[in-house]
């Protein structure tokens, strides 16, 4: 298979230098995995260019106790302690949650806000199959909607859970990080506010002249972490530029891929904004590196009926930049 062949969302690379293998994990999808329900799928290459069908390495429906078997958005693939770790988000609109109080840009919505956030599951193998640590719920508190749960390790060694406070609770989507026990089974004090969407201060540069800019909301997606050769923390992230005017006089857009830069290397900031890295509704991206050493970003494109598009990629201290789409991989587009 190739990558225009390939249904994906939100892809998380794996390089394996132990096997030379390239491990492309997205959501399980049965028109190509063969395999019906809720789960995380996983396509191999050596080369970046031809791809074996996937095998499905976790489905929700097959974990006992499992608070919900809906979603499956998101999954990444982490080692740690000689293990092999799965994030993927999960929700459940059977367990609604209380509407937060009104914030500075009025009242939450009152309609989609239910349980849903990252689960963590194991294995022993790249290829699974990966078992949840705690069935009865997510990660994160389980009162905040959140989603796209991402691993980070600090310098002395702490892990933590990224991940992004969805909008439909905040108005004005966050994201926010929170310590994990050593095991990864759970959360260790409270959360960590880190930066709000509307810091980017480019998302409605776009809106024609002459249209009022509207309110939120804004939204906050796909946060991964990598250490920029400065000791800088950077960190790729997804929103929606708004660019577009509907029909009906509103402001709509698309999705971006974007970064900001913690020129401290803490985790806690302070945060800056960068321009976006891709537009034309593109987004969810990661970084890697090749068996040969170069820096990658994969991402999808567009956000329906979604294939992976590759970038060859610089970083100068904590500056990142596109230096081209690997076309003669991902087919262009």
């Amino acid at each position: 298979m190739r990558l225009p062949d390939m249904p994906l969302h939100d892809p998380f690379i794996v390089a394996d230098k132990k096997t030379r293998t390239y491990y492309l994990y997205t959501s399980n999808d049965r028109s190509v995995s063969g395999v019906a329900g809720t789960g995380t799928m996983v396509y191999r290459s050596h080369d970046l260019r031809a791809w074996k069908r996937p095998v499905v390495v976790f489905l929700a429906a097959e974990q006992k106790g499992i608070w919900t078997t809906d979603g499956g958005w998101a999954p990444e693939v982490h080692e740690w302690g000689g293990k092999y770790y799965l994030f993927t988000t999960l929700h459940n609109q059977n367990k609604p949650l209380p509407i937060p109080p009104p914030n500075q840009w009025g009242t939450p919505f009152p309609i989609g806000n239910y349980m849903r956030g990252t689960t963590i599951a194991v294995s022993d193998s790249l290829l699974g199959p990966f078992t949840v640590l705690d069935p009865s719920r997510p990660v994160p508190p389980e009162n905040l909607m959140t989603l796209d749960g991402t691993l980070y390790v600090d310098p002395s060694g702490q892990p933590w859970m990224v991940y992004a406070h969805e909008w439909l609770q905040t108005i004005d989507g966050t994201m926010e990080a929170i310590r994990l026990a050593p095991d990864l089974s759970k959360t260790v004090g409270d959360p960590t506010y880190l930066f709000k969407a509307s810091d980017a201060f480019w998302t409605s540069e776009q809106i024609p002249s002459g249209v009022p800019n509207q309110l939120p909301p804004y939204v906050t997606d796909g946060p991964q972490l990598y250490r920029g050769p400065d000791g800088s923390l950077i960190m790729l992230w997804s929103t929606y530029e708004k660019n577009l005017v509907n029909k009906d006089g509103t402001i709509g857009g698309r999705y971006v891929q974007t970064y900001a830069v913690s020129k401290s290397g803490n985790i806690k900031g302070p945060w800056s904004q960068r321009r976006p890295l891709v537009r034309n509704d593109s987004g969810h991206g990661m970084l890697f590196h090749t068996f040969d050493g170069q820096l990658m970003m994969v991402l999808h494109r567009p956000f329906n009926n979604a294939r992976g598009k590759l970038y060859e990629m610089q970083l100068l201290g904590h500056e990142l930049r596109v230096l081209r789409q690997r076309t003669d991989l991902d087919g262009g587009g």
